[in-house]
């Protein structure tokens, strides 16, 4: 590979094509810390062409590339196989905002752009782009499109796939497809830019994109609820739409556990009740008018949903600081459950109106199957997508209980499956949970995915053993 490797210098320079094993580590782990691969060398292309370069050096050399952004991924779908044949592909230098268009409502950037640079791009311009993830920090807009990663704004702006109106993609073959086009309207045959979107780099290497940017609300408002049940919430959710519309962009389902894991590990933060609860719901309502008619729309819901008995108690937050403070509890879920310890997580989707069904089946049947396991169930309840892991039993080890986790993830996704959901919400296939795929789409559905996927890339070097 020493004349593939050479190749790769010549396109990039020596200082950006890396194969030294200290030099390749940060890019081999997944972000759980759950798998390390091996890679052949990390690429670091700089442009466009750059990549284009690149890949037709490794179509020419059959030697099977991994895209990678920001790596934080949850699936294993942006890093190595163990073999030590693969090249990962980053594209983290490709970080330019290339245009913003205010009158369009449109942004134009590289794929390797931060998600939080982005943002703050379109808040220069007196726009917003809406999407926010707790990795948005580390995460690129590319990982975001090629997962469709979702994010708490689903219930107002959609997933990435309906932020997105153009792609520049990288084929296999190493030609540059330009789509960049800033329509929202195009019916032009079929369309390309939904191939590419959600498949984690399998059929090409998403290098550029246009996103739709919106208004910024001339106000934001939190509230967090403290309720009897998830039925209640969704009861809630409904009377919250009825009196706000789409005035309403967040409503995040979480459970006492989790609200009381959050405590444990991190007591500097809010405690909002004196007393917990078994459910809380926290929402966010956006005006475009005034922070006077985002306050007056909460209040008059909130005082419905009390006369109703559908919530027991509310907090609103009356200043940018404790709305931050709130939002941070639920931020805060997933690194509390990291602190605790290992569990088995699960993505999963469902129709909103059997979420609350789903939680009351399924828990009794891990408790059966798994007595003594903790649920540690939180969500985006409005769009219908859960977070629902499992962690241990008090007094089992973190690695004698994932050894139990195909059997936790049949309980789970046969449940899942049952109430007419999906296994995979917004974190992707990967290679984590190609096998659970297998399991459950018709082969119809596997038939023509494979077809497509040897349609695009017949030498089969974008990013083999994810998906599919």
């Amino acid at each position: 590979m020493m004349e593939f490797l050479t190749q790769c210098r010549g396109i990039v320079g020596d200082a950006y094509v890396l194969d030294a094993p200290a030099d390749m580590a940060p890019f081999l782990t997944d972000w759980r810390g759950r798998f390390t691969g091996k890679a052949l060398a990390v690429l670091r292309p700089g442009s466009v062409e750059q990549v284009a370069a690149l890949v037709r050096a490794c179509a020419e050399h059959r030697v099977a590339l991994v895209p990678q952004g920001g790596n934080t991924g949850l699936v294993l779908g942006s890093v190595p196989d163990a073999s030590g044949a693969q090249v990962v592909l980053s594209l983290v230098r490709l970080n330019s905002i290339r245009q913003v268009d205010p009158v369009n409502r449109t942004m134009t950037v590289d794929a390797g752009c931060i998600l939080q640079q982005i943002q703050e791009a379109a808040a220069a311009e007196g726009c917003l782009f809406p999407l926010s993830l707790a990795a948005e920090g580390s995460c690129t807009i590319g990982g975001n499109l090629s997962t469709n990663a979702g994010g708490t704004a689903v219930l107002r702006y959609g997933n990435t796939r309906e932020l997105c109106l153009g792609l520049e993609v990288v084929t296999p073959q190493g030609e540059i497809w330009s789509g960049l086009r800033g329509l929202r309207k195009d019916n032009t045959g079929y369309d390309l830019r939904d191939l590419f979107i959600g498949a984690e780099g399998t059929l090409g290497i998403i290098t550029g994109a246009v996103l739709k940017l919106y208004p910024q609300p001339k106000a934001s408002i939190t509230a967090l609820a403290a309720l009897p049940s998830p039925a209640d919430a969704l009861q809630l959710l409904v009377l919250m739409q009825d009196h706000c519309g789409s005035s309403l962009t967040g409503f995040e389902l979480m459970s006492r556990y989790c609200l009381a894991l959050v405590a444990e590990q991190f007591p500097q933060l809010p405690k909002p009740f004196a007393e917990p609860h078994p459910q809380y719901v926290l929402l966010e309502l956006s005006s475009s008018e005034s922070e006077q008619h985002a306050v007056g729309l909460l209040e008059h819901a909130i005082g419905a949903a009390l006369e109703r008995g559908v919530i027991n108690d509310a907090v609103v937050a009356t200043s940018v600081a404790q709305s931050a403070g709130l939002w941070q509890l639920r931020e805060h879920i997933p690194l509390a459950q990291a602190k605790a310890g290992k569990n088995i997580k699960h993505d999963i989707s469902l129709p909103v109106s059997r979420i609350a069904d789903f939680i009351a089946v399924t828990g009794p049947r891990l408790e059966t199957a798994f007595p003594g396991c903790q649920l540690v169930c939180f969500g985006h309840l409005g769009d219908g997508n859960l977070h629902y892991n499992v962690a241990p039993p008090v007094g089992i080890s973190n690695e004698d209980f994932l050894d139990n986790q195909d059997k936790v993830n049949r309980v789970v996704h046969d449940s899942v499956v049952s109430f007419g959901g999906s296994i995979s919400a917004e974190h992707g296939i990967g290679a984590l949970k190609r096998g659970e795929l297998a399991h459950y789409k018709s082969a119809v559905e596997l038939n023509m995915m494979r077809a497509i996927k040897a349609a695009l890339d017949p030498l089969g070097i974008m990013n083999p053993g994810k998906i599919l």
